[in-house]
Parts: C-alpha cells; structure tokens; sequence
C-alpha cells in the first residue's frame, strides 16, 4: 500500500491524502498559518492510536464471544515537551455493553497489546526519504 500527499495550492498549507480508495485532507491550524480546514498530522498519529485500539476491542471481543457492543476512545496529547523528545498520550476508553468485570479488565488488558500501541511503544521505526528523480515543476 501506498500513501501519497498532494498539495491543494501553492497558497495554502491543506493537502489531499490519498490511501487506496479513500481520500482524508491534512491542514495546519490556523495559528502556524493554514486555515484548520483538517486535521494536522498530530491529529491523524493520534487518531491511530485511538482507531487501533476501538478496532482491536472489537474484532477480540467478538472472537471470545464477549457481549461489548462499542467502544468509545478519547485521545489527549501533551506535547508541551515533544522539543524534549518526550509526546504524551492520555487515552479514555469507555465500554459498552453488559460486560463483568473480569471482561472489562480484560479488554482493558487487551486495548493496550493493538499494533499501533505496540508500534508507538516498543518498535524502532526506521524512515528513509529519497527525493524523486525528475520531478522539477515551477
């Protein structure tokens, strides 16, 4: 699968993000000078994140056959020391359904084994960017 980000305009910061068949739009806020017409890519890291985990909830939930009808996540950041290398994510998870609560740790257990949590805490990530050949526009 591929990602690609596209400029809208050359006198704005929003972009088109195109992954597969679905199209999402990036901006800046408008106090670093775009319009917040979109989320930043803050927002879609976050959102990962809290995606993930109502995603895994659900898909275990239903495999063992528990009774969780849905799930809600709210994802906070503190990034007042990403400058320090340190992002902070506080995340709410709210179950519905007629759960014990052995179920309910359960599930609490399991929202923090999703790919993405996993990812964002134990993965090394490694990013190389090239630039592309040829492609000179004015």
């Amino acid at each position: 699968m591929t990602i690609t980000v596209n400029t809208e305009s050359s006198e704005s910061f929003r972009h088109s993000i195109q992954i597969d068949d679905h199209e999402l739009f990036t901006d800046l806020p408008k106090t670093l000078g775009g319009e917040g017409s979109a989320p930043d890519p803050h927002d879609y890291f976050d959102a990962a994140l809290g995606a993930c985990k109502a995603l895994t909830l659900k898909l275990y939930a239903h495999k063992k056959g528990i009774p969780l009808t849905g799930v809600t996540v709210e994802v906070k950041h503190d990034s007042s020391q990403e400058q320090k290398g340190k992002y902070a994510l506080h995340v709410k998870l709210t179950l519905k359904g007629v759960l014990t609560d052995a179920q309910r740790d359960e599930l609490h257990q399991v929202a923090d084994r999703c790919p993405v949590h996993k990812l964002m805490t134990t993965t090394e990530v490694s990013i190389e960017t090239h630039l592309s050949e040829g492609a000179f526009s004015q």
